[in-house]
């Protein structure tokens, strides 16, 4: 299990325990090298030419909803060829039909980016601020060992900015670099606990500027190795199809959330059932720890903070969707009929199923060498 206090060190960039891999021996580094060389060879490169997503997407009435998606690989969905089936045009397609709204998708996403680039991107938004943003971002810091309180940082200071122009933001922290199938041990152990380590920061950070987020750690693992000939796409490192509608599947439900289209959290929850309100620190762990968890402020007794920091509430909003599930359809039949520019879109199982259909309208609310593979 990971320490809140030293997520929080790392979130508030106090202290860094020395950058991880340096504390290890002379002979594990050397391992360690020679294994990310090797991974790195059995990943390659793979030559991919984005497709088109940006522009409408769904139908029914009033202005569309400005929608922005920022981040890397996952982002932009690499190594797919039609575009609709892109997180970011599945994430358009879902919250169309949850507001019963069309939906305005622009992507600045970028492949290989790392949190540092995401301010490029956000200045790529031309100064309109989007109604909603959703970040996928964490796993080339992890590659490229980047210090996690610098990643964070740049991050925070992102959905900072948004939050500023009202945009609502949602952070689909770093995934669990544990789970790629080329990485061999000890250096998946080290890429796992660097992966939920730098996402459970990334939340503390988040929540702290008014964002919320939702947790992918290994919401692909069991997938990836059961069936990862459907999960992986060519290079055995990036997810296929399949995997990138199962991560938006994940991100879909605090999407219609931050817009107003799921009730917000009014009371505790029970934490017998892995949700409730904790102080952030110690929700942005066990997020860390359980995939599909949001996690986003919440006031207790009419305040923000508590003792130990700001309240946030840990809750499941869509679960653990599975491959083959009827959301998992859903969200993959929603984007063969979700199409930019065409209108129209069908269905994409926004799992859970919004309680109302009102939006919020055209606002929201108030370098060390890398040991792992170069690229995603």
């Amino acid at each position: 299990m990971l320490r809140a206090a030293r997520a929080r060190r790392i979130a508030t960039a106090t202290a860094f325990g020395g950058g991880g891999l340096t504390l290890l021996g002379a002979g594990t580094m050397a391992l360690l090298y020679l294994q990310a060389r090797l991974a790195h060879r059995a990943i390659g490169f793979t030559s991919w030419t984005p497709p088109e997503v940006e522009g409408v997407y769904g139908g029914g009435t009033g202005p569309p909803i400005d929608f922005a998606v920022l981040g890397d690989s996952t982002a932009a969905g690499f190594a797919l060829t039609d575009g609709p089936l892109t997180p970011g045009a599945l994430l358009a397609a879902g919250i169309s039909e949850a507001a019963e709204r069309p939906v305005r998708l622009r992507s600045t996403a970028k492949v290989g980016a790392t949190s540092a680039d995401l301010v490029r991107q956000a200045e790529r938004l031309d100064g309109r601020a989007p109604d909603l943003a959703v970040v996928f971002i964490g796993a080339n810091d992890v590659i490229h060992r980047v210090r996690p309180a610098d990643a964070v940082h740049h991050l925070q200071s992102v959905v900072r900015a948004l939050r500023a122009q009202g945009t609502e933001v949602v952070v689909a922290t770093c995934p669990d670099l544990g789970s790629v199938r080329p990485i061999g041990q000890p250096l998946r152990a080290v890429a796992r606990r660097a992966s939920r380590q730098l996402a459970a920061a990334q939340t503390i950070a988040v929540v702290e500027e008014g964002g919320r987020t939702v947790s992918l750690t290994d919401l692909l693992a069991d997938d990836f190795d059961a069936r990862p000939e459907e999960m992986f796409g060519p290079d055995r490192f990036h997810p296929s199809a399949r995997g990138y509608a199962h991560a938006a599947t994940a991100v879909l439900p605090s999407a219609c959330a931050a817009l107003g289209l799921l009730p917000e959290l009014e009371a505790p929850l029970d934490r017998r059932g892995g949700e409730g309100v904790l102080p952030v620190d110690r929700a942005a762990v066990e997020a860390a720890e359980e995939p599909g968890m949001e996690v986003s402020g919440v006031r207790v007794a009419g305040r923000e903070r508590g003792p130990r920091g700001r309240w946030a509430a840990l809750l499941r909003r869509g679960g653990r969707a599975r491959p083959g599930t009827e959301a998992q359809e859903g969200m993959e039949a929603g984007a063969g009929a979700g199409a930019p520019a065409s209108g129209g879109a069908g269905a994409a199982g926004e799992p859970g199923g919004p309680e109302g259909t009102g939006g919020k309208g055209t606002g929201g609310t108030g370098g060390a060498e890398s040991t792992a593979p170069s690229r995603t």
